[in-house]
């Protein structure tokens, strides 16, 4: 239970979340937080889920960052849990509903879960990798897909120590990837290397076209993030 003075601030919450204040939302979660998102990109067999404060914090950047505005209502709060729920509205004016259930700690959040239902839109131009249609797990990575009505794109996210050939060939099967990338180089360092054993780094900031038959790994201790345009649609199907 909660211990006595570490009520859970819930003015603090609506201040947070409907003025977009970040320093204020991630005072509300202790450092070890778990932050579990179930959505229409990720079903309950398989939701997005965050680790501290930092991973939290650059969702929530990403999220009050955007032209979407934020009300918050029925907070209720008993114990050691807090729920509430979020309605958010595009500058469009799709809606996003949200339904969060808490467990606290000294008046802190340390697991969240976050259930979200979306308006449902027949005609897709526009979408969210913090809500993806469809995510790909594989050791040391994901891929975060979004199906558009133009095609789909995808966002790699790759933890260091990986490297397709090990981590990604046992669902391939083949030698090397026969995927033709067209991508964006948003974080960390990339290396590949072509069948004829040539190799370039990919680096923040550079747009790459990387044809079929090459390894690739992370090189050094920060993660890489990746845009790609071409070869996300097959790449670790299972």
């Amino acid at each position: 239970m909660e211990e006595a003075g570490q009520r859970f601030d819930t003015g603090q919450l609506r201040h947070a979340v409907e003025d977009k204040d970040l320093d204020a939302m991630l005072a509300l979660f202790t450092d070890d937080a778990e932050y579990r998102i179930i959505s229409k990109g990720s079903p309950p067999s398989s939701p997005q889920v965050l680790h501290g404060r930092d991973e939290i914090g650059e969702l929530m950047r990403d999220i009050f960052s955007r032209d979407l505005s934020h009300k918050l209502q029925n907070v209720v709060v008993e114990g050691d849990h807090v729920a509430f729920e979020e309605v958010c509205t595009y500058g469009d004016g799709t809606r996003v509903v949200g339904m969060s259930m808490a467990d606290l700690v000294n008046g802190r959040i340390r697991r969240v879960t976050d259930i979200e239902a979306w308006d449902d839109v027949s005609s897709k131009h526009r979408a969210d990798f913090a809500v993806p249609d469809e995510t790909r797990t594989f050791d040391n990575g994901r891929l975060d897909l979004i199906h558009l009505d133009e095609g789909t794109v995808g966002m790699f996210r790759l933890e260091p120590g990986w490297r397709w050939s090990k981590d990604v060939r046992p669902i391939a099967g083949t030698e090397l990837c026969q995927n033709e990338h067209f991508a964006f180089h948003i974080s960390g360092t990339l290396r590949v290397q072509f069948s004829d054993g040539t190799e370039i780094d990919l680096k923040p900031g550079q747009v790459a076209h990387v044809p079929p038959g090459h390894d690739a790994w992370v090189v050094g201790d920060e993660p890489v993030s990746v845009l790609d345009w071409s070869g996300a649609t097959h790449y670790a199907k299972k």
